[in-house]
């Protein structure tokens, strides 16, 4: 169940009930319609909640006198009430790390991230020559620490960074007017382009042009580009601590360090083939779409 979906090319073993509504009451209503006439079909072995937890909230006090577990998939930095309610009546909260839900519960299960890797092509990737060229995905967001990385180009003369995100708010666009200034100030602005974002099927192109991703969102994140730019075979380096235990620590820096954000990038750029598809090989077992459906199901059991 869900607000909208995009029907094209579901799988046969796929129903999608929308509930979306012009009013939030009445959303809710159409959820517990909805989750009715699911139950009228058979009991359910479980409800996952997709990082939404009202969702949760809105299922477990019909599903949990039925026996049916009610689990919550979630990675965000801000949570707000309605996730703490939620970790009261769920019986699992799932994750990509114990440390991407901002709460504290022993309910919290990680479990790795699902990542379609056939998205991705692991081509042979030849050793940059002349600029390094660095990419940055996300949300004109400050949380995504695009400036950190324009801040790093000073300690990269040869480097040139491009940063592909969304306008989602008026903030947003307060945040990309000023890494233009930023950048212009620095004297980097010849080597800084500030585009907009792409559909995500052109989200292998960005990689496969890329020499390095930098991903410098700040707090304890796990963006899910660091997976997918691993998928196809390029190097990332990251500051958040949630990859510790996939980058090596010299793709890793400080949050917020330009200096260390440049160190890791010369890092990256001499990691050989093989390192590469290794770093791929590790999201393929555990952070994989299968991995994660494997661990949804385990719990729900």
């Amino acid at each position: 169940m869900c607000s909208a979906a995009t029907l094209d090319g579901l799988p046969s073993n796929v129903r999608v009930r929308s509930f979306a509504a012009p009013t939030q009451a009445l959303r809710g209503a159409r959820f517990e319609a909805g989750l009715a006439g699911e139950l009228f079909r058979g009991r359910p072995d479980a409800l996952l909640a997709h990082m939404s937890p009202v969702y949760a909230l809105l299922a477990a006090p019909v599903l949990r006198p039925l026996g049916v577990p009610v689990l919550l998939w979630f990675t965000q930095q801000r949570g707000g009430p309605n996730l703490a309610r939620a970790a009261r009546v769920v019986d699992a909260i799932l994750s990509v790390d114990a440390r991407s839900v901002p709460l504290a519960s022993s309910k919290i299960r990680a479990i790795g991230h699902g990542v379609d890797t056939s998205m991705f092509a692991c081509a042979p990737r030849p050793p940059a020559e002349g600029s390094l060229r660095l990419l940055s995905l996300g949300r004109y967001s400050d949380v995504k620490g695009h400036d950190v990385a324009v801040r790093a180009l000073g300690s990269l003369p040869h480097a040139e960074l491009t940063v592909r995100g969304e306008e989602a708010t008026p903030a947003d666009v307060h945040v990309r007017a000023r890494l233009e200034k930023l950048a212009q100030d620095l004297g980097v602005a010849d080597r800084v382009q500030l585009l907009d974002a792409v559909p995500r099927s052109q989200v292998p192109e960005l990689f496969a042009a890329a020499d390095v991703v930098v991903n410098a969102t700040h707090g304890a994140s796990a963006d899910k580009v660091v997976f997918e730019a691993l998928s196809s075979c390029v190097p990332v380096i990251a500051a958040s601590p949630v990859f510790d235990s996939l980058l090596p620590a010299a793709l890793r820096f400080a949050d917020g360090d330009p200096d260390a954000l440049a160190v890791a990038a010369r890092a990256a750029v001499a990691l050989t083939e093989e390192d590469r598809r290794g770093l791929r090989a590790r999201v393929e077992a555990e952070h994989s779409v299968g991995h994660w459906a494997d661990e949804v199901l385990a719990m729900a059991r």
